[in-house]
């Protein structure tokens, strides 16, 4: 099953789930506002996508966090579980796959290695 991690429904959330519900794969959608990612999660997402693509680095949230200067990623995924704001949306995930932000092209590969 497919999760798309969201906290506001803006333009790449919403072309996120276009995109599924087109080619007719059920999502789970999860509001990050209702349901908070923990600090594993939040770990296997910056592993599989990159860490650095994992953080929205013009959001308010994240530039005033202090945690961005110290360059300890363990504190600034601290920082992100508690403030989900300072984070690229939407997430999607599909088991240990993960990626941030709008990749229609990963997510291809993704059914096609399903389908095989």
């Amino acid at each position: 099953m497919i999760q798309l991690m969201y906290m506001k429904r803006g333009f790449d959330v919403q072309k996120a789930e276009r995109y599924f519900k087109e080619r007719r794969i059920p999502v789970q959608l999860v509001d990050l506002n209702k349901a908070p990612l923990g600090l594993r999660v939040l770990e296997s997402v910056a592993r599989e996508a990159g860490f650095d693509a994992l953080f929205d680095k013009t959001s308010m949230a994240f530039k005033e966090c202090p945690s961005r200067f110290s360059g300890n990623t363990k504190a600034l995924l601290d920082a992100a579980v508690k403030d989900p704001r300072m984070l690229q949306l939407p997430i999607v995930r599909d088991g240990q796959r993960a990626t941030v932000g709008f990749c229609p092209e990963k997510w291809e590969s993704w059914l096609e290695q399903g389908q095989s």
